[in-house]
């Protein structure tokens, strides 16, 4: 008798059970964790449009304000419209990340004190969180440090395409203007193609390179054999062998070595 009245409690507990326990999707798939990864933000180029809570300028000294995260050499290059700042970054989990400053150009500008905010900025963010098209650096969980907007992908390959006129090359200690009292150099890419031309203030010059995303590295040019004077010739294609990366923002042609910006161009 304790048999029979047994059974069917048994038959209801179990039944009780399987109608309040987690159901797997129609796809058999488990629901979803809700730590996902944080959006992707290297690769892109990110417009400064807030520091320290107030809003910047479209343009600042004619040049607008950015942010780049490279993924291959996880380096960044960043301008609030003078210097080229640039260093390295860190990305962890759950929206982590960190970044070294490194040697950046030393002009002096109107308005550096947007580029002291902005190289706090970065010196201080220890995460940053992503809403629709605005990319946030924190520190902690007060206000955000600095906000940008999505500009687009990375540099893109093709903006090299043109003619450009050296107008700054560090290094020698003679001024720009004695290097170049005549001429100043050229440089012409037309990518997809791997070879550059142009002139070095006196003869008439082809360069291959590499090329990987913001990464470019120059072989030995092969040039015309005219006697030149000065040393301006010889300084911008040894010059040339130590960039391994570039910028272009608002028609200007930054070439990197490690974290300084080595040479600069303007578009012909």
């Amino acid at each position: 008798m304790r048999k029979h009245f047994f059974l069917p409690l048994l038959c209801n507990a179990l039944l009780l059970w399987a109608c309040n326990s987690p159901k797997q999707s129609s796809s058999g798939n488990q629901p979803e964790d809700s730590t996902a990864a944080a959006p992707r933000i290297t690769e892109k180029k990110w417009k400064l449009i807030e520091l320290a809570g107030k809003p910047v300028q479209d343009k600042i000294n004619d040049k607008e304000p950015f942010l780049q995260l490279a993924e291959a050499d996880q380096r960044f290059s960043a301008s609030a419209g003078c210097n080229g700042l640039g260093g390295t970054y860190e990305l962890r989990d759950n929206g982590r990340v960190r970044f070294k400053m490194g040697m950046s150009t030393l002009m002096a500008c109107d308005h550096m004190e947007m580029e002291q905010g902005l190289t706090k900025a970065l010196e201080a963010a220890d995460n940053y969180t992503i809403s629709g098209d605005t990319l946030s650096l924190n520190k902690a969980r007060m206000a955000p440090l600095a906000r940008f907007r999505y500009a687009g992908g990375g540099t893109e390959n093709n903006a090299l395409n043109g003619t450009w006129e050296l107008n700054y090359i560090s290094g020698p200690r003679i001024a720009f203007e004695g290097l170049y009292p005549r001429k100043r150099p050229t440089i012409t890419f037309q990518l997809p193609q791997t070879s550059a031309s142009g002139n070095s203030s006196c003869n008439n010059y082809n360069i291959a390179f590499t090329i990987d995303g913001n990464s470019i590295q120059f072989k030995d040019p092969a040039s015309t054999k005219m006697a030149c004077e000065g040393t301006g010739e010889a300084t911008f294609f040894n010059t040339l062998k130590t960039v391994n990366r570039f910028d272009v923002v608002d028609g200007t042609l930054h070439f990197i070595m490690g974290d300084i910006a080595v040479m600069r161009f303007e578009r012909k």
